[in-house]
């Protein structure tokens, strides 16, 4: 299974090969990303995405599904709301 695969520091792509992010760890069944790449408003916590969105592991990368422009789309704060102005930590 692709979720034994995924370990630590490896560079999370999208389906276009752009930078995601970096796995902290796995986390249930969400990749916990690195909080040193959160970005603005969001910057100093970590973000998830769903195990569902990764299309397989690529030596060193964890490829996903989606575009990395649509992937940031689909990331999630610790309590599963996805990142937003308004979204919790």
């Amino acid at each position: 299974m692709t979720q034994q695969n995924i370990k630590d520091n490896m560079e999370v792509i999208g389906a276009d090969g752009v930078h995601v992010g970096t796995v902290d760890h796995v986390e249930g069944n969400r990749i916990k990303l690195k909080k040193s790449e959160s970005e603005g408003f969001h910057k100093g916590h970590h973000h998830y995405i769903e195990l569902g969105f990764v299309a397989g592991v690529e030596g060193s990368k964890v490829r996903l599904s989606a575009n990395a422009a649509i992937a940031v789309t689909l990331e999630e704060e610790k309590s599963g709301k996805p990142v937003g102005p308004s979204a919790e930590a």
